[in-house]
């Protein structure tokens, strides 16, 4: 079959030249930031120490003064005030320590300790006590938005184009982060939370894939890898923010204003080539083509670029690969797609699942600032991250994937009979695992966009991402289970992963193969891959019988 327009001219006429370089520059700021609203409610809704309000006045400083609290406010086995109740009438004699008094809820509200955060949803809503599963509900309303926007915006970018949404999506986050800071009350804080979630998932899909695009062969997993760092670099960033920031009004209000600027310069990025051929679009495919050129300090003309050299491959690819279709059904109309689909629905899903699980249970870890503990979180995945970048280069992205899993598994599976006084170990297993989920994602996003043609790169994006989106929510349901059996969540977050990195060699390989544009190069490639271990069993089978 011909190759098409797309691949022949952007694998061809494409080196990583300066436009590649700005092109990878200006998406990976948005993606910096979308840690600061991925991860904006640790410190938005962080709960400080509380207890119920006194009329006295004895809670107006932010340090609990000792007495004068006792009288109202029964103290814990910590000797801290009880978070949610108060003595039913005041206890005026100093109390024994096994005397029992009649207690209630609080009356008249609570107050909080503001040394670490001047504000917050939590005590600005109260959400606390018998309201503090708001908090979550909070931010699961945040992942559903986000889970929406994965599977709508990376449809409609298969439609529309990835520049038409990338806009879209970064104006979104922009305005719907920026109206959350003025929220008045919860109900409107979370619907756009909702909304901004949509936006960040949208901009995150359609910035990668449109880099993707722009992006020859050779240096791919290395762009992956950049913009993989940035989402872990911005981890780190909002820690930094959050510490400098201590009001939540204006800790959102300066992690959604930046959104403003991204989506005035990102007008300036380009189309994709690819996706304007496929589309029919060939005059602006050619015009971008040949503005990217100039970009870069070349010319296409004499080099084989021309509209008529485009359209009549264009004429060739419509011929072979029949009419075009949008639909997410093409995901699983024929067997290669089916066994693509279904595989990376499996690895997303897995990959999540259990890095979900991973990073609640590094919460435990108390005793350390809460900014330093972003801190810290963010900065193990970077090693891991640069590992995973060369390993794909060398190794292949099958391989990569199915280890990363594996080994992220099979370290789950390990803590199970560790004992929780081997603290040193069990923090060791544990960054070990998040560390190779981490940069599973990132592997993942790379292999999926390879692996996808670009008529329904983005549908497929979406419906893998939303997959990875009902793992984060399966994680916490599972972890509840350990209740009734204490190793049964291990046992699962290990075995789920471990499963998924098998089912990973089910997969072609794409290393220095150029990205497929339709459904027909996926079958061919699919034939190629079964042809091939045909010709191996073969070859095989006439060694067995030669030595007979």
């Amino acid at each position: 079959m011909a190759s098409t327009a797309s691949g022949v001219h952007l694998e061809k006429e494409q080196g990583m030249g300066f436009f590649q370089t700005l092109l990878v520059t200006l998406v990976s700021l948005p993606l910096l930031m979308a840690a600061s609203h991925n991860f904006l409610q640790n410190f938005t809704a962080a709960v400080p120490r509380h207890w119920c309000h006194i009329p006295a006045g004895a809670n107006d400083t932010t340090e609990v003064t000792g007495d004068l609290l006792k009288f109202y406010v029964p103290m814990d086995s910590n000797q801290e005030p009880e978070r949610c109740l108060q003595f039913s009438t005041p206890q005026w004699q100093l109390l024994a320590p096994n005397s029992t008094n009649t207690t209630e809820s609080c009356l008249d509200g609570w107050a909080y300790d503001k040394s670490i955060f001047s504000s917050t949803i939590i005590t600005e809503w109260h959400l606390v006590c018998a309201r503090h599963a708001l908090k979550d509900f909070a931010q699961s309303i945040y992942m559903a938005g986000v889970l929406l926007g994965a599977l709508v915006y990376g449809g409609l970018a298969d439609r529309l184009g990835r520049r038409t949404l990338l806009l879209w999506s970064l104006l979104q986050v922009g305005v719907m982060g920026t109206s959350a800071a003025f929220a008045p009350n919860l109900a409107a804080y979370c619907t756009f939370r909702f909304f901004s979630g949509m936006g960040t998932s949208g901009f995150t899909l359609n910035g990668i894939s449109l880099t993707m695009e722009w992006i020859p062969t050779q240096f791919r997993a290395m762009v992956a890898a950049i913009l993989s760092c940035s989402l872990t670099l911005g981890q780190m960033f909002l820690a930094g923010l959050a510490y400098a920031i201590r009001d939540w009004r204006q800790l959102q209000l300066a992690s959604s204003v930046p959104f403003f600027l991204f989506f005035f310069y990102s007008w300036w990025i380009p189309e994709s080539a690819r996706w304007l051929i496929v589309n029919r679009r060939l005059e602006i495919a050619l015009r971008n083509l040949r503005r990217v050129a100039w970009i870069n300090g070349k010319k296409l003309d004499g080099e084989g670029i021309s509209l008529e050299a485009l359209r009549l491959e264009m004429q060739q690819e419509e011929e072979s690969s029949g009419p075009s279709r949008r639909s997410a059904l093409e995901l699983f109309r024929t067997v290669p797609m089916r066994v693509v689909t279904c595989c990376l629905m499996l690895v997303w899903f897995a990959n999540s699942f259990s890095f979900y699980h991973l990073a609640l249970d590094l919460q435990r870890f108390t005793g350390i600032s809460i900014f330093l503990v972003q801190l810290i979180f963010g900065a193990v995945d970077i090693p891991f991250r640069m590992l995973v970048a060369v390993a794909t280069n060398r190794l292949g992205r099958r391989l990569t994937l199915a280890t990363c899993l594996s080994l992220g598994g099979l370290f789950i599976l390990a803590s199970i009979p560790v004992s929780q006084d081997m603290e040193v170990l069990l923090l060791t297993l544990t960054v070990l695992g998040k560390g190779l989920f981490s940069s599973c994602s990132s592997c993942s996003y790379l292999y999926t966009a390879e692996l996808y043609p670009t008529i329904i790169r983005q549908t497929g994006l979406g419906v893998t991402n939303m997959m990875a989106r009902l793992g984060a929510v399966a994680a916490p349901m599972v972890q509840m289970t350990q209740a009734f059996v204490s190793f049964l969540p291990h046992v699962l977050f290990g075995a789920v992963p471990i499963t998924a990195g098998i089912l990973v060699n089910c997969l072609p390989e794409t290393l220095g193969v150029p990205l497929a544009d339709t459904m027909v190069q996926v079958e061919e490639r699919a034939r190629k891959k079964k042809s091939k271990k045909e010709e191996l069993k073969k070859e095989a089978r006439e060694t067995k019988k030669t030595k007979f």
